[in-house]
């Protein structure tokens, strides 16, 4: 039976720090300061989610109630938090998260749906944010976006996230003017995409690796890669319903380039179920799409299979699981 990676990051409320796989790998969250409870489902004021979020010090942000919480605007999320919805069932509406020139943030077991008003992401990451981990969460039906990794924001990694009703998925670069996203380097695994209809991701300039991901009856394509973007898919799921094509290509002009480019995918170990059609671009060779090994020594990973898949659709997304035990900063005893 396929085991999914992190099996022990339960063991103790913050050895979530630092364990990231991927490109998001140095993310440390709040390890460095105290606990935030949570106390009240309102959007603002003493004991919000919002207040903890808006305080300057690390802070690691825990729930002590369970619900729905209104936001009636974005809620920006400052450097050097963890916001651990383990132990509690927390959705977050009417807005999302924005993280905005921020860096060392965890996003963990929390769920997003309902998101209104034009513009409005689950989880907008931009400009210049990194060292990112969102592990564990359930994404569905927002008017924009579920997850936008734009304007110059990398070294992020996405995880064991499950991703449903909704159209424009994830987009992992702005557009052609904003080449400033070359930089951008996104991990994204683990992932069940179930019948979201497009961008899974789509990606432009970045790097991006894929691994070990499910996704299920898209409508329009399963990923897609556009202006100069890399895209490395290794040992996914895709499986087709009525549209067959998995892999699609656009092609656009960088805004210092002459001439229109479209982006390079490389597919290793990948598994295409039901008529998937994974095509590849013809007269260029997959040397040309940079390997992770370049960038992180080690990652979880096992052949795409029958048993990876019977997981993924049960494993991903928020989890009714018990908030860990808090230990000292050496995680080897309880807390001081």
């Amino acid at each position: 039976m396929a085991v999914l990676p992190y099996s022990d990051v339960d063991s103790s409320l913050k050895a979530l720090a630092g364990r990231a796989e991927g490109f998001g790998r140095f993310s440390i969250g709040g390890l460095n300061g105290p606990v935030y409870s949570v106390t009240t489902l309102a959007d603002d004021g003493s004991g919000s989610l919002r207040d903890g979020c808006r305080k300057k010090e690390p802070l690691w942000i825990v729930f002590e109630v369970s619900g729905t919480i209104h936001l009636a605007s974005y809620l920006r999320v400052s450097s050097y938090k963890t916001i651990d919805g383990r132990g509690q069932r927390i959705k977050l509406t009417g807005k999302g998260l924005q993280l905005k020139d921020c860096e060392h943030i965890i996003i963990c077991n929390l769920e997003f749906e309902g998101g209104r008003g034009h513009d409005v992401d689950g989880i907008q990451i931009k400009p210049n944010s990194r060292h990112i981990w969102i592990d564990r969460c359930s994404l569905r039906d927002y008017d924009d976006g579920l997850i936008d990794i734009t304007r110059q924001s990398t070294d992020i990694t996405i995880s064991r996230c499950y991703f449903a009703q909704h159209d424009k998925t994830m987009l992992i670069g702005a557009d052609p003017s904003h080449i400033g996203d070359r930089c951008i380097r996104v991990t994204i695994h683990h992932c069940f995409f179930d019948g979201t209809r497009q961008r899974q991701p789509r990606v432009r300039f970045g790097k991006v690796h894929l691994y070990n991901n499910y996704t299920r009856n898209w409508g329009i394509y399963a990923i897609c890669a556009s202006v100069e973007s890399q895209i490395h898919s290794q040992c996914n799921i895709y499986e087709a319903t009525q549209k067959k094509k998995a892999f699609e290509y656009y092609t656009e002009k960088a805004a210092d380039k002459e001439e229109a480019r479209t982006g390079l995918i490389r597919s290793e170990g990948d598994l295409f179920l039901n008529g998937a059609q994974g095509m590849l671009l013809t007269g260029v060779g997959e040397e040309c799409v940079f390997h992770p090994s370049e960038f992180y020594p080690v990652w979880t990973l096992e052949p795409a299979s029958d048993s990876l898949k019977a997981v993924l659709q049960i494993c991903t997304g928020w989890q009714s699981i018990p908030r860990p035990p808090e230990v000292c900063a050496d995680h080897m005893k309880p807390a001081c």
